[in-house]
């Protein structure tokens, strides 16, 4: 445990100052102001500690334990008759603390901080990229009755082009709003349409409606019609599940995408189990290269199970791939593999 966060609390300043480094100039000629930095970091220190959370573990143990064998109290342990599985019972429970651990910082805290983090990188470090958002031919379902379409949307001016909203009941069009802008003013806290036309479907004939410029409100707000491609890593547990239920309803393309947010957060506290019994059978045999061959065994390792992980992530996102076995599939490979080298150091 002591090893877990001398680690953290060496490598996360590490990170800070690299990060630092590269970004000051942009902090400078954005004019971010020293609170508003001062936060950006205190928000980067926990986002970046979950991000690397299990690399910090697999290595800190594998640190340990590579120190007890090359001192040969591993093989003196266990020749005193205590068997492998009472060896690893410490492991465990050190485990199941810093799982509960991440769970809940996972949970309710790093949202917050991923969504400070996020926003002070497009406000000061990314200003004027829309890249975080999908900004063309963007449909929307906002309630049961209602869908919008706009062909394009900037959120610095809070404008959509080409903007439509049919309402239905039922499969039955009922009436259609166009216009050839919609802008939010915030000063009268309404929304402006340009070229503005309602047709309402009649059985007998259409009533047609056209105003050059129409203020209105509408029960949506332009941002959500495009939400930050960060969204659900901003939201706790039970925000997080209103979250995707809502955008299941809308019909949202993105769900994949929330889903794997969402069992990756449950995912976390069983990779902890796996990474700590990998790493336990990697180190705990005494090597002739000694501590660097653990190691660079234990990092290779780790950065395959990452490989994984970022791999079938981005497959669930972009293809009709499950989420759930996307998320799961690393970890039940890796638990076979960890499975094997426990057989394999219990001999």
């Amino acid at each position: 445990m002591i090893t877990f966060f001398t680690m953290i609390i060496l490598f996360v300043p590490i990170g800070i100052m690299v990060d630092l480094s590269e970004k000051v100039d942009k902090m400078i000629e954005n004019q971010a102001g020293t609170a508003a930095i001062l936060q950006y970091y205190v928000d980067f220190t926990f986002y970046f500690a979950n991000l690397l959370f299990p690399i910090f573990l697999f290595l800190s143990i594998i640190w340990f334990t590579s120190k007890l064998a090359n001192n040969t109290e591993v093989i003196a342990i266990l020749s005193s008759g205590i068997s492998f599985w009472r060896f690893l019972r410490p492991y465990l429970i050190g485990a199941s603390i810093i799982a509960i651990f991440s769970f809940v910082m996972g949970m309710f805290i790093v949202p917050d901080a991923s969504e400070g983090y996020n926003d002070f990188r497009i406000k000061y470090l990314k200003a004027g990229h829309d890249k975080h958002r999908e900004t063309n031919n963007i449909f929307n379902q906002i309630n049961d009755n209602e869908i919008v379409y706009v062909s394009s949307f900037t959120p610095s001016t809070q404008t959509g082009f080409n903007f439509t909203l049919e309402h239905f009941e039922g499969t039955e069009l009922k009436h259609k709003i166009t216009a050839g802008n919609i802008r939010w003013v915030k000063a009268d806290s309404t929304f402006r349409l340009a070229s503005y036309e309602k047709r309402i479907i009649g059985k007998n004939g259409d009533i047609v409606e056209t105003k050059r410029r129409h203020d209105t409100l509408f029960n949506f707000n332009l941002d959500d019609l495009t939400p930050v491609s960060y969204v659900a890593e901003t939201k706790n547990l039970f925000e997080l599940n209103e979250f995707i239920e809502k955008e299941r309803k809308k019909g949202s393309p993105n769900v994949s995408r929330y889903l794997v947010v969402k069992y990756k957060r449950w995912s976390l506290p069983v990779s902890a189990f796996i990474l700590t019994l990998i790493a336990v059978a990697v180190s705990s045999m005494k090597r002739r290269g000694g501590m660097g061959v653990n190691l660079a065994l234990g990092i290779s390792l780790a950065f395959i199970f990452i490989f994984f992980d970022k791999v079938f992530a981005i497959l669930a996102e972009q293809s009709d791939f499950s989420p759930l076995l996307a998320v799961a599939l690393p970890n039940i490979i890796f638990a076979f593999i960890a499975f094997f080298l426990l057989r394999n150091a219990k001999r």
